[in-house]
């Protein structure tokens, strides 16, 4: 039987347990905080650092190497070829990392890089159904064909709690940023055609998350649907607004690591999904 592993990066934000089950390889992407480096912190962690850390968190590519050597991974491993599905490479550099060292390995084993042009558990969703297919035994061109199909079927909308790390990240103008502080505006972003973009704004959290479940709800019917969260405590307030949404799939509920987390800031919350 063949025997393809899929790859991915921490931006997927994918949960440990689906990546054990489905042998998906993650390949962390580096944090910074100043001076200091972490490639594979917890999201509990990167929170608490967030809020006693002075300077915001940075976010970098992974090197062709740790990519490299995820690939001879999987050759050791007994893999007949490896898929990589990379967070958007209008985002990160990532795409362009798992590119150089596919290269670097091309006469070792066959690896195809397929850029998700998305993030979070948008990207992570398209890794768990490309993998449970490969656990079928399917191979390496019919995976890329299966990707290619859920790409434009998958989505992202989130609502933001804060815009500090948009200020301490030049996103936004000062002027701009206080008046939305001021008046308590709750902004929801999504993935456009590979970018983040303004996707409304909300006055209040629970018009926001009003907002988020709406979006998700006017692409029902889904195949699968997964909440994403960072430092949240209205969760629960989000779950009961989804759970009348069709899909065919449990909800996955997924906390969102420090890639994602760097730009959102705490209470970041949102839905992604595939549509059926």
């Amino acid at each position: 039987m063949t025997r393809i592993r899929v790859i991915t990066d921490s931006a997927s934000d994918l949960p440990e347990e689906f990546a054990r089950r489905l042998d998906i390889d993650v390949v962390p992407l580096t944090i910074r905080f100043g001076d200091e480096e972490f490639v594979n912190l917890t999201p509990d962690v990167f929170w608490a650092k967030c809020k006693s850390s002075k300077t915001l968190p940075e976010t970098a590519a992974p090197s062709p190497g740790a990519f490299q050597a995820a690939y001879e991974r999987a050759k050791n491993d007994g893999c007949d070829g490896v898929l990589v599905l990379t967070l958007s490479s209008l985002l990160s550099a990532t795409h362009q990392s798992a590119s150089v060292a596919a290269d670097a390995v091309k006469d070792v084993i066959d690896v195809r890089v397929i850029d998700t042009l998305n993030v979070s558990m948008g990207q992570g969703l398209i890794a768990i159904d490309v993998a449970e297919i490969a656990a079928t035994g399917a191979g390496l061109d019919q995976l890329v064909e299966r990707t290619k199909i859920l790409m434009p079927k998958a989505g992202v909308v989130a609502a933001l709690d804060t815009l500090e790390h948009l200020i301490k990240g030049g996103r936004v103008g000062g002027a701009k940023a206080l008046l939305g502080q001021v008046l308590s505006i709750k902004p929801l972003v999504e993935l456009k055609d590979g970018v983040v973009a303004e996707a409304g704004r909300q006055r209040t959290r629970a018009r926001a998350l009003a907002a988020v479940a709406k979006v998700a709800a006017d692409h029902a019917p889904l195949r699968r649907l997964a909440l994403i969260h960072g430092a949240c405590n209205d969760v629960a307030t989000l779950e009961a607004l989804i759970k009348d949404i069709a899909t065919e799939s449990p909800v996955i509920v997924a906390d969102i690591g420090p890639v994602v987390g760097t730009h959102g800031g705490p209470g970041i919350i949102g839905l992604t999904w595939i549509e059926a």
